[in-house]
């Protein structure tokens, strides 16, 4: 049986601060509590339909990823447990909070997206295709979608504020907020993705690409926003994993990949989804969950 689907929140006990595509920010003294909502976007289009289960495998996913990092990597990551909040909550606000809150330390958000790349698939797949380059950089001539590079690539992306991000060339990163800010989070990125990509493969999934975002409480530098789920990032099964061939995936690449069948303009309003494609999309992110962490989210919240 689903949980409640929670398209929306409204938090009496807690300052609220803003909406983003999927979740719903608050503020309590001196955290900042993120409620994942079930809803999706895709081409920077929030969608009409909810996902449900998408909220909670977000931040359960989040969570475990926060909670597996080695200790030299700081994060915003405080807690999930509702009851680490310095506030008595409604049963009503419990009830809509419950599986899918994160509470984290605040921080200043880097305007840069690090993102990081295994695999020659999305806007690099499309980039490479035209002129043999990845965010300006060339690549070996010939390659097919899909296929394995040699090594993990930093490809680093603005944030926009309204319309689509956009790669952009290391130098540029460099130019826009230091170069030895630039060099410290390319590292990072680099680092916190082979980890996760080898835990990854020890579960049966290729971790293809992945986006981290940053940000900055004084001279610390810290991960923030969702971390490695299924959003924000692409799974592949190994078994099923083809270079050349779409490969199965446990992400939200398969709505992508629905709305590119459709006669859509990639501009609002998004079409409504079918039924098959919602049910579909919330079995692909629970199975993610699964995978990565060997238990079943159903059984863990109610």
């Amino acid at each position: 049986m689903s949980p409640e689907v929670v398209v929306s929140t409204h938090i009496s006990e807690l300052s609220f601060i803003g909406r983003g595509k999927v979740r719903d920010i608050y503020r309590i003294q001196d955290y900042l509590v993120l409620v994942a909502t079930d809803r999706i976007s895709a081409f920077d289009c929030v969608l009409p339909n909810p996902i449900p289960w998408k909220g909670q495998v977000l931040t359960q996913i989040s969570r475990f990823w926060f909670e597996s990092l080695p200790k030299d990597f700081p994060t915003h990551y405080v807690s999930t447990c509702l009851e680490d909040l310095p506030v008595s909550l409604s049963m009503n606000s419990r009830r809509i909070m419950e599986g899918r809150t994160m509470i984290c330390r605040t921080a200043e958000p880097i305007p840069v997206e690090c993102v990081v790349r295994r695999y020659l698939a999305g806007s690099a797949w499309k980039e490479y295709k035209k002129s043999g380059t990845v965010c300006g950089e060339p690549l070996p001539a010939g390659l097919p979608e899909y296929e394995k590079l040699d090594q993990p690539i930093f490809t680093p992306a603005t944030k926009a504020s309204t319309g689509h991000d956009e790669n952009i060339s290391f130098e540029k990163m460099k130019s826009s907020i230091g170069a030895d800010l630039a060099s410290r989070l390319k590292e990072t990125s680099l680092r916190i993705f082979s980890f996760a990509s080898e835990y990854a493969q020890s579960r049966g999934l290729l971790l293809a690409d992945t986006k981290f975002e940053f940000g900055a409480m004084g001279d610390q530098v810290m991960l923030i926003d969702e971390l490695l789920t299924p959003d924000s990032s692409r799974y592949w099964s190994i078994n099923d994993y083809r270079p050349g061939h779409v490969p199965p995936s446990f992400d939200k690449q398969f709505i992508r990949d629905y709305l590119l069948s459709l006669k859509w303009d990639q501009q609002p309003p998004a079409p409504v989804l079918e039924e098959r494609i919602v049910s579909a999309t919330t079995a692909r992110y629970l199975e993610a969950y699964r995978i990565l962490t060997g238990v079943s989210l159903e059984a863990q919240i109610p």
